[in-house]
């Protein structure tokens, strides 16, 4: 069994998808459009240039997606996307790319499960967890033991 994570966007989620291939070094595996799609006679107009659906891999994790149609959409709450990165450069990297055009909710700093930890909300509405546990690995509340 795998758990992957599926997001919802409002008609940007190809554009967030080029983003986060870029930010997180994965590969666009998959994208299909609904105008692309078997249905699209059966859609309106307005969704054909809407995500039906998209895939991401980043090593061997995958990050899905779709965007909602237009009046279904609604933000993301009480869930985030969490990043452990093997690195601290690396994690401050990647936290400060989402940052870019969004918001820290939680700055990016030592905590006592991480060396580096930061919440952050993408210019996608996408919430995400950055962690770096390095020395605190011991207690890593992201990763299996």
């Amino acid at each position: 069994m795998q758990i992957a994570t599926y997001l919802n966007f409002d008609g940007n989620c190809e554009e967030a998808f080029r983003f986060y291939e870029r930010l997180l070094g994965g590969k666009i595996e998959f994208i299909l459009s609904h105008g692309d799609s078997p249905i699209a006679d059966q859609v309106p107009e307005a969704w054909h240039p809407r995500v039906m659906h998209a895939r991401l891999a980043v090593g061997d994790q995958l990050l899905l997606a779709s965007d909602c149609p237009p009046e279904s959409y609604e933000p993301p709450r009480g869930i985030f996307v969490m990043l452990n990165v093997d690195d601290a450069t690396e994690a401050e990297r990647v936290f400060r790319g989402l940052e870019e055009g969004g918001r820290a909710t939680t700055p990016f700093g030592e905590t006592f499960w991480a060396d580096r930890f930061g919440m952050v909300v993408d210019r996608f509405g996408i919430p995400w967890m950055v962690n770096y546990a390095g020395s605190k690995a011991a207690v890593d509340v992201g990763r299996p033991a």
